[in-house]
């Protein structure tokens, strides 16, 4: 077996949270052959690449959180491509190492409260790092109903809407956050009739902007919603399609072409536990800067914003965040004060950027 190689940084995660960390720590001076991100997917950012529908927008400012940049990367809505195109712009600028089809196995903890070290084991290698961040999204673990679903449905059974294609189809969404409408809204322009079912009376979870748009199909009906409504059972028609079993009288049962569920994402929390983050509850027990109990190491990304959801800004910010601490107590660097300068991709295109 080769020599480990030793690492300054390590991240886990390369989406929007992991690849802003590395610009960062190679602008606040970390070495960038000292700076290692790996990423068990095949391409980065590959959340907003396999979930988001092609034509959603990015939003800035999302769940009526005001969008702030703090650090050096910042973005205003975008497109999904543009999004993509950014974060692809930033890896090939800074340098930084990506390894993709890497899957982390372990994180041993080596070093001392001063002078952390950790041995992170994959799939394929072993490294030895100064410094470890975990920054691998909610969304890597799609909530699943409770009841069981019919295995030979799998293909009529999604929970995304990139891993099919769908036109003049009877679809059922399950869900009532911004995903049920966003999905409901891509399904209905590809001509297909939707049934969104939501367990309460209100959409409460979406942002304004999803919440007008899908009461305003169901107004037009392009969009019929069953409010308080709960599943119980599904099981297969004669025709080899889903058969929803609902618990209310007046919903009964009905068949659909597909199901789509948009239940959100849970935390991995056997994943973060077996590499040593603690947790308060349901959430992982970070601090403000995202690191953990254990000195050195740190949780980024959507996983620092808990409850509460995350944004690319918001990923954005808690890099920042984790390089100010990094650069204040373990490594001699200093985080730059000067923003990318790609963030002209904005002024290019005539988008006004979140304050700075």
């Amino acid at each position: 077996m080769s020599e480990a190689k030793n690492y300054d940084l390590i991240i886990v995660g390369a989406g929007p949270g992991g690849i802003s960390l590395a610009a960062e720590a190679k602008a606040a001076g970390i070495s960038r052959d000292k700076i290692l991100v790996i990423d068990k997917a095949e391409a980065h950012s590959w959340i907003i690449r396999s979930i988001y529908p092609d034509k959603k927008l990015v939003a800035s400012n999302y769940k009526g959180i005001k969008a702030v940049c703090h650090g050096i990367l910042c973005l205003p809505d975008v497109t999904k491509d543009e999004a993509i195109s950014y974060l692809d712009w930033v890896i090939n600028d800074t340098g930084i190492q990506v390894n993709y089809n890497e899957v982390v196995l372990k994180i041993e903890t080596l070093g001392t409260a001063r002078a952390p070290l950790f041995n992170v084991h994959t799939d394929k290698a072993v490294y030895h790092s100064r410094l470890v961040v975990i920054a691998i999204g909610v969304f890597g673990k799609p909530n699943k109903p409770d009841y069981k679903l019919p295995t030979s449905l799998r293909k009529r059974i999604h929970f995304d809407i990139n891993s099919f294609d769908a036109d003049n189809e009877q679809i059922l969404i399950v869900g009532g956050g911004d995903s049920a409408s966003e999905f409901s809204q891509f399904l209905v322009e590809r001509g297909n009739r939707i049934t969104l079912s939501y367990r309460r009376s209100s959409f409460k979870r979406m942002n304004a902007i999803n919440r007008q748009t899908a009461l305003g199909m169901h107004d037009n009906g392009q969009l019929e919603i069953l409010w308080e409504s709960n599943i119980h059972q599904v099981s297969v028609s004669d025709a080899g399609k889903p058969l929803v079993h609902f618990m209310e009288k007046q919903y009964g049962i009905r068949s659909f072409d597909r199901i789509v569920y948009a239940l959100g994402g849970s935390t991995p929390k056997n994943f973060l536990q077996s590499m040593g983050i603690q947790f308060a509850g349901k959430q992982p027990d970070i601090d403000a800067h995202g690191e953990s109990r254990t000195p050195g190491l740190f949780v980024g990304g959507d996983l620092h914003a808990g409850l509460r959801g995350g944004s690319i800004a918001n990923a954005f910010n808690t890099s920042r965040g984790i390089i100010e601490r990094i650069c204040g107590t373990y490594m001699d660097c200093v985080p730059s004060v000067r923003p990318y300068e790609h963030r002209l991709i904005a002024r290019r295109k005539g988008k006004q950027l979140p304050e700075q």
